[in-house]
């Protein structure tokens, strides 16, 4: 396909399964079109928000806590940490430690939890099986290299939620300012986990609960836990949010969108740039485009006049701790690129099964409903 880049946003022919309308415009803006609308910043917003809140408060009214708020010392999970303090809130603060923290993101943590007074529950991974899941990713060449830190987390939030009978999980993700991540680029679910693993790794995944699909309904039904995207209805600026956690929560900046996480850095800066021509920023940007955060030729010029930087450093400090040589990592780098299609995955039950989109709603899937809806 000749390179093309969408009429509204920067988003182009790098993502595999992009199309575009008659007017050039590409379907990740038209997925961020219904979700303003089903999550507009007027009108009835702050009614939505207050019913919101009271509703938590009122399910947990007797508990020490009434939602979990997973933190990783970035900017989202700071700020929700902070908002639902002052909505009234009482979050415990949950974070999944896979064993490359920043010194800034573990500075940031603690500041945030301390300043706001908020009990932090930590949950460590065994390195030595983390290291041989993260492996097992690099092995298999697929873009999804980062997911077993995001499977983990959202693993690891339900479970604690569960274990403290806490009812609501708050996420800090917004698609004003983050996008829709192309499922060419970012896949996982638990079976596609397990299949890359028996692969490519060895040993059992026991240091977290890895979801699966019963155990996620258990959850969802049994324990009748929700999961709350709290950024989508508060007008979310990502400027304005820098000042207030600076001012507030002597919060500092890492340098990139996540590279609070050394791997996560090495991963978007490095690794996805070189060897499958992926530039996350594309998707932040035009997220923030969409919303007139930014204009679209200051997103453009960003992209076609600065490379995504990386460390050299960082990228030697990943190789080593991962106990890769520098050849077995070259031919890593070398190898054919793959994807989630040439594995087992959960992906066609997903599809076949077509959940209503109330309950896709209530149960906050809708940005993954709403990707299936304009597949074709």
């Amino acid at each position: 396909m000749k390179h093309k880049v969408c009429s509204t946003c920067i988003l182009d022919t790098t993502v595999g399964d992009i199309w575009f309308d008659e007017t050039g415009e590409c379907k990740y803006c038209k997925i961020h079109y219904e979700m303003e609308k089903r999550f507009p910043l007027h009108g009835t917003q702050n009614e939505r928000l207050h019913k919101l809140v009271e509703k938590i408060k009122k399910k947990s009214k007797h508990k020490p806590f009434d939602c979990v708020v997973g933190v990783s010392g970035g900017r989202d999970s700071t700020y929700t940490l902070l908002k639902a303090v002052k909505l009234g809130l009482r979050p415990l603060a949950v974070h999944f430690d896979n064993g490359w923290n920043t010194e800034i993101s573990v500075r940031n943590i603690e500041n945030a939890v301390n300043k706001l007074n908020v009990t932090l529950h930590t949950v460590v991974a065994d390195w030595e099986e983390f290291k041989d899941l993260q492996r097992s990713f690099l092995e298999a060449s697929v873009p999804d290299t980062d997911v077993p830190t995001d499977f983990a987390i959202y693993s690891v939030l339900y479970q604690v939620a569960a274990s403290e009978g806490i009812p609501y999980i708050l996420n800090g993700h917004s698609f004003r300012t983050e996008g829709t991540s192309p499922i060419s680029w970012t896949y996982m679910d638990s079976r596609y986990i397990r299949a890359v693993h028996k692969k490519y790794g060895s040993g059992k995944i026991s240091s977290f609960p890895l979801m699966t699909v019963p155990r996620l309904l258990y959850y969802l039904f049994a324990k009748r836990i929700q999961e709350v995207r709290l950024m989508e209805l508060i007008d979310y600026k990502k400027k304005e949010v820098d000042r207030v956690l600076k001012e507030e929560l002597s919060w500092q900046y890492y340098g990139g969108h996540h590279h609070e996480n050394t791997f996560t850095k090495f991963f978007q800066s490095y690794y996805l740039p070189k060897k499958f021509n992926i530039d996350k920023r594309k998707t932040e940007l035009s997220a923030l485009v969409r919303s007139n955060q930014m204009t679209r030729s200051d997103a453009l010029n960003i992209i076609e006049e600065n490379a995504y930087e990386y460390d050299q450093q960082v990228v030697d400090y990943t190789i080593n701790k991962l106990s890769l040589t520098r050849d077995e990592f070259e031919k890593i780098m070398a190898k054919d690129n793959c994807s989630h299609n040439d594995f087992p995955t959960l992906l066609k039950t997903i599809k076949m099964a077509k959940l209503p989109i109330k309950v896709a709603t209530k149960l906050k899937i809708l940005p993954y409903i709403l990707y299936l809806k304009y597949a074709n």
